[in-house]
């Protein structure tokens, strides 16, 4: 029996830096930048567990090329 070799992707970021880094990538994977993108630096100065991920602002371009790569991973899925 084959099993499958668990990727990054497979388990939870272990910190909101992780979450940010690993949502930059897959953005980029599909031509996306979000230069606003960060981790909220409200949440992440209290030590709150879950700090917030800002996504920041983006041009209508940008906008409609995140929506497309949405609508298409959905119907890959």
């Amino acid at each position: 029996m084959e099993t499958a070799k668990a990727t990054d992707g497979d388990r939870p970021a272990r910190s909101a830096d992780e979450a940010v880094e690993r949502l930059r990538a897959a953005l980029r994977d599909v031509g996306i930048v979000l230069p606003s993108l960060r981790v909220d630096p409200v949440t992440a100065a209290q030590g709150h567990p879950y700090a917030l991920i800002d996504l920041g602002r983006c041009n209508l371009g940008v906008a409609s090329r995140l929506a497309a790569a949405l609508r298409a991973g959905r119907e890959e899925a």
